[in-house]
């Protein structure tokens, strides 16, 4: 292993390598920072680019670059309350509440240094365990993928803001969503009125641009708001060491969580973030602050975010199981530089391997300066007049959801939904609830309809599996106890009554 690494640090700390991930992290940051803007598309762009490098500098610029993409993503949450990804989505109202609280240079801090030590924290896991988790990984059936996403889906309902209610409905709304175009193991069409645009689904892109950033500027435009002063952006440093010092055991779990549950094909940081954002909120004895600028659940689902992003390679690397949209363009990548993903990169390549980690190594500890520049740069946010800033914002909004297919029904879709969103949160409803909805869908339809072809129709056989069984017995125990503190308030709040007209 110590050779290895050596052969590793020769081909990674070199000149040209240095360079590359240096010029892919900030094009990365750029990319990110801008709404509408994901980290996919530019590891995606990057890949011709590729083409003319040596394998592992190649590797490196998506690495590097797709990094620093998803948290700069949490720059707009922060600031003007655009999420970069589904992930960020989760702790988007206690991060731009703290901007609204006149602590941005705090929330960008905390997000930034969660980010960092999730990184890092999920590259060890991968140096130490990463053969481990690959194994653990393939051996989760549809039956765990199905419990795992309704898991995911039922922390969005229960974390919301609204209360458990209201959040259902936007959860059932962002699944009816998903449910438009053709059935994923049959191909038929569902609500696609002889659309062939419809039939290809609606796009979580555009639906998340337009229920956040459309609707934040419908409802700012017509309350006239301004920023304040005290929201500008200082040293984004300042006092985030009390914060993580405070909540250490929210960031250690949550990058801990993120690692397991991203080391899963096809999962990725997006369920796992909204998870321990949920757990976050369970486990403090200050839930009522959440969603409000508090920063307990923002360290724990910040630190989820990127230790997902690391433990995603676990089976890409490992199996050539790409593990979501990022590792897959990755697999590509070294697949054509004749760096085959699979058990024989660990004994025939190790070098390669290890190479690939020490490379998350840099990029996560560039997060910390490439922040800092970010943050710096981004309080000329607060001098532009307000107008001006809508006006700009829903330039990279139309220009965002066209770039998903080329195609103005990208648009169309962001301006609908952004309008479905103002009314909603109008009459108090949460929207994050309706993004995961439209993400996991697909996820839980497949695996639940696979499940039940394997099983017959039996729905005992979703219990057989034993950590089938652990996810099913929590999601189920969650809704129990949902329902029963609603029956005992529900109680107490007649008896109130009865007792004030007695």
């Amino acid at each position: 292993m110590i050779e290895s690494l050596l052969s590793a640090a020769a081909l990674v700390f070199t000149a040209d390598t240095l360079l590359v991930i240096l010029l892919a992290s900030a094009f990365g940051l750029f990319v990110g920072a801008m709404p509408g803007l994901t980290a996919t598309m530019a590891a995606a762009i990057l890949v011709p680019i590729t083409f003319y490098m040596d394998p592992v500098p190649a590797i490196a610029a998506i690495i590097s670059c797709t990094a620093m993409a998803i948290t700069a993503g949490d720059l707009p949450g922060t600031l003007l309350r655009i999420p970069g990804t589904p992930a960020s989505a989760a702790y988007v109202e206690d991060s731009y509440g703290m901007t609204k609280n006149g602590k941005a240079s705090l929330a960008i801090g905390v997000g930034i240094t969660s980010a960092t030590i999730g990184g890092l924290v999920g590259s060890l896991l991968i140096l130490f365990a990463a053969p481990f988790l690959a194994k653990f990984a393939l051996g989760f059936s549809s039956f765990e993928y199905f419990w795992l996403a309704l898991l995911g889906l039922s922390c969005a309902a229960l974390v919301s803001g609204g209360g458990v209610a209201k959040g259902l409905l936007s959860l059932l709304l962002g699944l009816f969503i998903a449910q438009v175009g053709l059935d994923p193991l049959m191909a038929q069409p569902r609500f696609t009125f002889g659309s062939g645009e419809l039939a290809g689904g609606i796009s979580f892109i555009p639906a998340m641009i337009g229920m956040f950033a459309l609707a934040e500027i419908l409802r700012n435009g017509r309350a006239g708001a301004t920023f304040k002063e005290q929201a500008r952006v200082g040293n984004p440093f300042k006092g985030v060491g009390g914060v993580l010092f405070k909540f250490r055991k929210n960031l250690f779990r949550g990058a801990g969580i993120g690692a397991v549950i991203g080391a899963l094909p096809g999962v990725g940081g997006d369920l796992a973030a909204w998870v321990t954002y949920a757990l976050a909120k369970r486990t403090s004895k200050t839930p009522e602050k959440f969603g409000k600028g508090h920063p307990e659940g923002l360290v724990e689902a910040g630190a989820t975010n990127n230790a997902a992003l690391s433990s995603a390679w676990i089976p890409a690397m490992v199996f050539g199981i790409p593990g979501d949209a990022v590792t897959a363009i990755a697999v590509g990548v070294l697949v054509m530089k004749g760096m085959d993903p699979g058990p024989q990169l660990l004994t025939l390549n190790p070098q390669n391997f290890y190479a690939v980690l020490l490379v998350f190594f840099l990029a996560n500890l560039l997060l910390l300066p490439f922040g800092f520049a970010a943050a710096k740069a981004s309080r000329y946010v607060f001098s532009v007049p307000r107008a001006y800033l809508n006006a700009a914002i829903l330039l990279f909004c139309i220009v965002g959801s066209y770039a998903i297919n080329n195609s103005m029904f990208g648009v169309w879709v962001m301006i609908v939904l952004g309008l479905v969103a103002y009314v909603l949160e109008a009459h108090g409803f949460a929207v994050a609830p309706i993004i995961l909805g439209i993400v996991l869908g697909p996820l839980l339809e497949t695996n639940f309809t696979t499940s039940m072809m394997i099983a017959r129709g039996d729905l005992l056989a979703f219990f057989e599996r034993p950590v089938a069984a652990v996810l099913g017995i929590a999601t189920i125990g969650i809704w129990a106890m949902v329902i029963a503190s609603a029956v005992v308030l529900a109680r107490r709040r007649k008896r109130d009554a009865e007792s004030l007209t007695a």
